[in-house]
């Protein structure tokens, strides 16, 4: 079987390091081929389009950062599916709208292409490790058959139903996330102000019930000033963007993510989108 793989950022270069490493032939594209390089002395092979990667390869895998850039791969001039074949099988990985990976299901049915919606959740350090969570929307059987396979760099994989359920529950992670962020960023502002040892608050509350994964992750790195991200804040509005705007048309309420998503912008215009969302401290501690 030949995979191919769309976008080696702070994720994909992880994830398709994985499927190497597992001795499955990977074709890479990303529009930076700098990017590439440590997985083609690997044993990558670089091709210059998604259409060669279409062209080139039984299954697909994509990672991206936003709605438009999945767009363009897949239904560009040179996208995938202007050089896919019946039988081939995609899965977006990309945290995007539940109605575009309905759109992109529906476009792959009139070329025998299959389609999966599966963005993952896991940050850097999952990805890294091969223990990222999918989150999956599609044909059940479709799945099955790829299993083995997202196994190299996914610990869990769940299936939700069809095709935008996988982004659907990927909303409600990040919508989770959202709290635990604000929350962790409030509980570390107001352990400081009152003078506690804040690597003492950090092992005392992840060892109870204020337990996280938000704490885990990213507390220690506060404490060191690590605003690396594994997790960019400019990707994280656009995935609150998009919770907020479904949320919106179904006239659901969700006050505690409209917050975030008002301290995450706030964030990014007083100091930088492209730190990590463990930077939401800032707001507090400059």
């Amino acid at each position: 079987m030949k995979i191919g793989f769309i976008g080696l950022g702070v994720m994909g270069k992880s994830m398709a390091r994985h499927l190497i490493q597992a001795g499955y032939d990977l074709n890479v594209y990303n529009r930076t081929k700098k990017k590439a390089q440590p997985l083609i002395e690997l044993g990558a092979q670089w091709l210059d389009s998604p259409s060669q990667i279409a062209e080139q390869s039984d299954l697909v895998f994509t990672i991206l950062g936003y709605s438009h850039d999945v767009e363009e791969v897949y239904l560009g001039k040179a996208g995938l599916f202007s050089a896919c074949r019946p039988g081939q099988i995609f899965v977006e990985m990309t945290t995007s709208s539940p109605s575009l990976a309905v759109k992109l299901y529906r476009e792959g049915q009139a070329f025998g292409v299959s389609v999966l919606d599966a963005p993952v959740t896991g940050g850097d350090i999952g990805a890294q490790e091969g223990r990222l969570t999918t989150l999956v929307g599609g044909e059940k059987e479709i799945l099955a058959q790829i299993k083995p396979v997202l196994a190299t760099f996914c610990q869990q994989i769940e299936y939700f139903g069809p095709a935008g359920k996988g982004q659907d529950a990927k909303m409600a992670n990040q919508i989770m996330i959202a709290g635990t962020m604000t929350g962790m960023c409030e509980a570390l502002a107001y352990a400081k102000n009152n003078d506690l040892n804040l690597d003492q608050v950090i092992q005392t509350l992840n060892s109870g019930a204020a337990a996280n994964f938000s704490l885990s992750q990213y507390g220690s790195r506060i404490l060191k000033n690590d605003y690396s991200p594994g997790f960019f804040v400019k990707h994280f509005i656009k995935d609150l963007r998009i919770a907020l705007e479904v949320a919106e048309k179904e006239r659901l309420k969700l006050p505690g993510t409209q917050l975030a998503y008002n301290l995450y912008q706030k964030l990014a215009h007083e100091f930088s989108e492209d730190d990590g969302i463990q930077a939401l401290i800032k707001l507090w501690w400059g």
